[in-house]
């Protein structure tokens, strides 16, 4: 008991016996994340990382949130009810939902912050996720009012949607930090301030109590969420940990109970020595390299960008480079997505001497070789894991095809604002993490008019008629038919090149209960207890 006098343990022990104490306090409750890189902005409107997103999703609720498995489940919302045409969405706020002053969470308050979403000065790379909402797409693109938005307050508790057209996965979509609401009161009282611990409002299990850059997010128990009750941990350390040896270092140290991701090199000893507290589970989503379109040799030329991702191997990247059971991507919708289509592009059935040979051909027809040699410039944000791609598919690239590689690593924020500027030279580490279970969530993406997050600057009127098409049917089948056909066409032009698709993988400790292993590979901190 290292700062206790013995006096006053023995009074206490005293106190207790006599019965003078009905109850001894018990022990904080902490649990301590490994969190990646610096979250860009805790802006639920302005940040699309994971690392943000984990914190958002303990600080906010939306209409509806995710169990311990990653399902949706009544959140803000305490029930809904859908019209026959399938357009008309009406939900019923909870009545004891309250923002962490003690105000309620009203149906005003969800309006005003898809209106935000929308709003051109908000700069929002989500503002598309809506574009099923009444005249969100036109709102967005500076072309109607934003009174003209498909949503209502009936009345305080009362929300009403109304959708172009039936939407099977508009529920799931409610889960996602972009659709999550805001206290109008609190918006119009500090602005983009909002944000700081001390003016942050949240109708989640958590508050905002710290925010220190480059080290740590701590967030405290809400005790005007509905659900208080039942939440246990009563503090959460997000801790910046963008070194990923250094992060596992610290979590057997004991400082952090769960880690981000784990060294692509260290896998193979960790799950002999550590088996118990190693996590890895498939993961809907793509690591994948974008191409930038908006200059040249890039925008003529897709048999150059086609020729580069036919010499990455990606055999060798995913089993010795990367290690953690990922698989190999040709296409950049993942494999087992409900409602699509599955196809086989042709080059995943080659040989990699067959995808090598005809990389050397299609490089040799785009005018490079010996005598006109390709230098391309591989951009990615601060990781051990991501500088030995870029490494290995730089080597590939140089032995195969005589290309002379840089590489430019940047801080996730810069990263971030060069993708969405498309201000990165050549091509750029990204990925993209599932938000549901529709392949619409990844093909959305490389619309024309998807703005900051179609890092490529992809345009093309056959692929937008394609994604429109789908939105119209109502037949899940032919749906997804329609989808897989425009994804098809998206890689026959070779705008990005997939790499793998992902599993998460981390350290977990076993005094971490709880946890349950999901295809999102979303845990909302309240649904956790820590066992020290």
């Amino acid at each position: 008991m290292q700062g206790f006098s013995r006096v006053l343990v023995r009074g206490l022990l005293a106190a207790a016996l006599l019965g003078g104490m009905s109850q001894i306090a018990v022990a904080e409750m902490v649990l301590n994340a490994g969190n990646s890189q610096e979250p860009e902005s805790l802006d639920i409107h302005k940040s699309s990382g994971i690392s943000e997103a984990n914190i958002q999703n303990d600080l906010f609720e939306g209409l509806l949130t995710q169990d311990a498995k990653a399902q949706p489940i009544p959140g803000a919302a305490e029930s809904w009810t859908v019209s026959d045409d399938g357009k008309t969405y009406t939900f019923k706020l909870r009545a004891d939902g309250k923002w962490s002053d003690g105000t309620p969470v009203t149906a005003g308050d969800f309006v005003f912050a898809w209106k935000r979403l929308l709003d051109q000065k908000t700069a929002s790379p989500y503002g598309y996720f809506i574009d099923q909402v009444v005249n969100a797409k036109d709102i967005r693109l500076g072309n109607k009012p934003a009174d003209t938005l498909g949503v209502k307050a009936v009345d305080d508790r009362t929300f009403e949607v109304t959708l172009v057209g039936p939407t099977p996965y508009f529920l799931s979509t409610l889960t996602h930090h972009a659709t999550f609401p805001l206290s109008r009161a609190n918006i119009e009282k500090f602005g983009d301030d909002y944000i700081k611990p001390g003016s942050l409002v949240s109708n989640g299990a958590y508050k905002l109590a710290e925010a220190v850059p480059q080290s740590h997010v701590k967030l405290i128990k809400n005790p005007e969420f509905h659900a208080s009750a039942d939440v246990k941990i009563d503090t959460v350390n997000y801790f910046v940990t963008e070194d990923v040896d250094a992060e596992l270092a610290r979590f057997k140290a004991g400082e952090l109970d769960y880690t981000y991701t784990l060294p692509n090199q260290q896998i193979p000893e960790l799950k002999q020595t550590m088996a118990d507290e190693v996590r890895i589970v498939p993961y809907i989503g793509t690591y994948y390299y974008t191409v930038n379109l908006t200059h040249e040799p890039w925008k003529s030329h897709p048999e150059l960008r086609h020729a580069l991702s036919l010499a990455i191997d990606r055999d060798v990247m995913v089993g010795k480079i990367i290690q953690g059971g990922e698989l190999p991507a040709y296409a950049f919708v993942p494999p087992g997505m409900s409602n699509y289509a599955a196809w086989t592009p042709k080059e995943a059935g080659e040989t990699q001497a067959q995808r090598d040979a005809e990389a050397k051909e299609l490089f040799a027809k785009a005018g490079y070789g010996p005598d006109k040699p390709l230098q391309v410039e591989i951009s990615y944000n601060t990781s051990e894991n991501h500088k030995r791609i870029a490494v290995a598919i730089g080597a590939m690239w140089k032995q195969k095809l005589g290309v002379d590689t840089t590489l430019t690593n940047l801080e996730w924020g810069t990263m971030q604002s060069a993708l969405r500027k498309k201000e990165y030279k050549d091509v750029a580490r990204t990925s993209w993490i599932g938000d549901f279970d529709d392949p619409s969530n990844f093909l959305d993406l490389f619309r024309s008019t998807s703005g900051e997050q179609n890092y490529p600057g992809y345009a093309s009127p056959d692929y937008d008629r394609l994604m429109d098409a789908a939105v119209a049917e109502a037949d899940l089948a032919k749906r997804g038919q329609i989808l897989a056909q425009a994804e098809q066409l998206f890689m026959a032009e070779q705008a990005i090149i997939p790499i793998y698709y992902y599993t998460s993988k981390r350290m977990l400790s076993t005094k971490v209960k709880g946890w349950q292993d999901n295809v999102l590979d979303n845990h909302l901190s309240r649904w956790l207890t820590v066992e020290r």
